[in-house]
């Protein structure tokens, strides 16, 4: 088994188990996760780990489906790293989401780049809504201004 398949099913297990403990040990201090909502990406573990608790709340019957290994180009700085493809489905908002989180992996076998990817187009907004709404209601982005 390569180590982007091991860690691959070490995030599944964490994430079926929502055990946000076994997510920090996978993840890198400097991880990058690319969201289907947002252009830049969220930085370092602190961030994607509070991110992930709000995922872990949001996300109704996360399932994972399929997967795929082998390598690919980083988003970061475009070398090739060792990589695995999770495909999903789930619910938020009301809205079924088919998606898919595509991992890649260090030297160590730890996931320093994540990018999720949702479809469809109403499934993408009503995650977006309600991740945002976790993310001010946990404090790790500022509430909109009061129009």
């Amino acid at each position: 088994m390569t180590a982007a398949a091991t860690t691959a099913d070490r995030f599944r297990a964490a994430v079926h188990a929502r055990d946000l403990a076994a997510l920090d040990e996978l993840f890198t201090d400097d991880i990058r996760f690319y969201s289907p909502v947002k252009f830049t990406p969220f930085e370092g573990k602190p961030m994607v780990l509070g991110l992930f608790g709000v995922l872990l709340r949001t996300l109704e019957d996360l399932r994972y489906v399929g997967e795929y290994e082998g390598a690919a180009q980083t988003s970061t700085d475009g070398t090739e790293a060792p990589s695995a493809v999770l495909m999903f489905r789930a619910v938020a908002g009301g809205q079924q989401i088919h998606g898919i989180d595509l991992l890649h992996v260090d030297e160590q076998g730890l996931i320093k780049e994540f990018t999720v990817m949702v479809r469809p187009q109403s499934a993408v907004q009503a995650l977006g809504a309600a991740v945002f709404e976790g993310l001010i209601a946990a404090g790790l982005v500022p509430a909109p201004p009061a129009a």
